[in-house]
């Protein structure tokens, strides 16, 4: 009998986690391979590595600048979300909160048109500075067409899932804990510093990969900002030898470029979560 329980049981988590595990299978597994199959195949249908070859001579620059601007913004990101979501534990803006959850509804079209205006020499912001005889009306910043304008969209665009997440562990800690901690001339700073950023920092690998592997794979965003020559975002290259050069061989091993550098974080992060787990409980 407790054999045909343990059975049970056992088939019971195989049946639980069958959809998920499918659900994996078909839009991310069985795409990728496919993908990854086709990126060695050549306009003549035969099959070399040559447009692995081709990809990184031309667009090794493009994949470096992709995974530096995604660096970049995550870092930003993470301590502007550590930031707000410190002040929004401790002190109550409800308010506040809602306006920067904003960028949770807006999607990615939106978002670049609207920084575009925001940041354009003749925009929002630098009209502004212009008023204030803060810029030089003759030579006017092109922020939007800069990496620092691509930066901006970006963490403005991810800050509200970040700020979710961070600000949903963050109330995850015992109100009492840090009510003893202030009780024993805890400043509100260190309360952040050395109670919440420990306690919930495994959240963190969590926003890291997400965001990280979102804004590897921006392409809306990275299409309306930027652009001022030079390097760019690597799915605006997977763009263009698909859609314009229609050169689908080329535009897979682009694309492999970008999961693998993905996957790596992915990787990294899962097994960080592997070496805690073992510290936490023994090998």
């Amino acid at each position: 009998m407790k054999k045909i329980n343990i059975m049970l049981s056992k088939w019971k988590g195989i049946a639980f986690a069958l959809p998920s595990t499918l659900l994996i299978i078909v839009l991310f597994i069985y795409p990728f391979l496919l993908s990854f199959q086709r990126s060695f195949q050549l306009a003549d249908d035969s099959y070399s590595l040559l447009n692995y070859v081709q990809s990184w001579e031309r667009y090794s620059s493009d994949i470096f600048f992709t995974v530096f601007i995604s660096l970049v913004s995550l870092f930003i990101l993470l301590l502007l979300s550590i930031i707000l979501s410190g002040v929004l534990r401790l002190y109550s803006f409800a308010v506040v909160e809602f306006i920067f959850k904003i960028p949770l509804f807006v999607p990615y079209v939106v978002v670049g048109h609207a920084v575009r205006v925001f940041l354009a020499p003749h925009g929002t912001l630098t009209s502004l500075l212009n008023a204030l005889n803060i810029v030089n009306p003759d030579n006017l910043p092109q922020i939007a067409f800069s990496s620092a304008g691509l930066i901006f969209a970006l963490v403005w665009k991810n800050l509200g899932i970040s700020l979710l997440l961070v600000l949903g562990s963050f109330r995850g800690v015992n109100q009492n804990m840090l009510e003893a901690a202030e009780s024993m001339g805890a400043s509100k700073y260190q309360l952040v510093k050395d109670f919440l950023v420990p306690i919930c920092k495994s959240s963190f690998g969590v926003i890291a990969v997400l965001t990280f592997t979102s804004m590897m794979g921006s392409f809306s965003i990275p299409a309306m900002i930027g652009g001022g020559g030079g390097s760019q975002m690597l799915m605006i290259d997977v763009h263009q030898q698909m859609i314009e050069q229609q050169n689908l061989g080329m535009a897979n091993a682009i694309g492999v470029f970008g999961y693998l550098f993905s996957m790596g974080a992915t990787i990294y992060y899962l097994n960080g979560m592997g070496k805690g787990a073992e510290t936490k409980y023994g090998s």
